[in-house]
């Protein structure tokens, strides 16, 4: 692009996608990858480095005192732009991690004009697609308990929805989120159902959230696979996506007792508890 051209180009946006696992992240994240202008893609390491510099730039650092506030946003700031700076002709860059729900407050700071997209789906059907993925690897374990061969479906539910668990974090966060004060104009939660279901209609509502003009995306051409990573943590098939959006009815394979120990826990479902007005989708 010629220098004049560039110079006259809008600044890059950043948004950023959280949420729950098994929720549609992965799926979200590869369809708005076909728009040429985004790039999108599985969780990404971003918000751990941040998060070491966040904690290398405070009082856990003898130096810190000679870091200023507007140091700190401008270090942070830049990491972010940098991070993706190798990834040339994207005019939005979304980037995916459980723990930007519970950062809003420093996205906010950081883009005045963030945009977080929370995919949510019920807890017990979330619990319910985990151990289908741990249920289809009975030779060997898994990163996300540890590597711990004696557990039973009961003491994996504990783990996941522990407050530090897989899920019960990223629950935790996605309510965070939701309640808190930078809910209004910079959340919106999109829920899987809508997605897998009526995938055109979920994904221009997000068009409108993001602001973004209309792109036409193949909804029967989506994939997308981490083979490594998933190999890497012992369950393979977390960050696959199926080529074709669509609904698939199923009957649930954790026992009736934790499936209705979790049954209610879709707090956006009730009108009363949007107190902050996020869009959900």
């Amino acid at each position: 692009m010629p220098a004049a051209a560039e110079a006259h180009k809008p600044p890059r946006k950043f948004h950023f996608i959280s949420g729950l696992p098994r929720s549609g992240t992965t799926l979200l994240a590869a369809i708005l990858n076909q728009n040429p202008r985004f790039r999108a893609g599985m969780t990404s390491p971003l918000a751990d480095i941040m998060g070491v510099v966040i904690a290398e730039a405070s009082s856990k650092n003898d130096f810190s005192f000679d870091v200023s506030d507007e140091q700190r946003v401008a270090l942070l700031r830049g990491l972010v732009e940098n991070f993706y700076s190798v990834q040339t002709g994207a005019d939005a860059v979304f980037d995916t991690s459980r723990l930007w729900c519970s950062r809003m407050q420093l996205l906010s700071t950081l883009f005045a004009e963030v945009k977080v997209i929370a995919c949510v789906r019920p807890l017990a059907w979330v619990l319910d697609s985990m151990e289908r993925l741990v249920r289809r690897q009975p030779v060997s374990v898994s990163k996300v308990f540890r590597f711990d061969t004696n557990t039973t479906v009961y003491s994996r539910i504990e783990a996941l929805t522990d407050p530090r668990g897989m899920v019960g974090f990223a629950f935790q966060a996605t309510k965070d989120a939701f309640y808190g004060p930078h809910a209004q104009d910079h959340l919106l939660l999109l829920t899987y159902d809508s997605l897998v279901r009526d995938p055109a209609a979920a994904m221009r509502s997000v068009y409108s959230f993001l602001g973004e003009p209309w792109f036409e995306h193949d909804f029967d051409n989506i994939e997308y696979h981490a083979d490594e990573f998933d190999a890497r943590v012992g369950m393979p098939g977390l960050h696959s996506v199926r080529r074709k959006v669509e609904s698939i009815e199923r009957l649930p394979i954790i026992p009736r007792d934790i499936f209705g120990r979790f049954a209610n826990e879709a707090f956006w479902l009730d009108p009363k508890n949007n107190v902050n007005q996020v869009p959900i989708v």
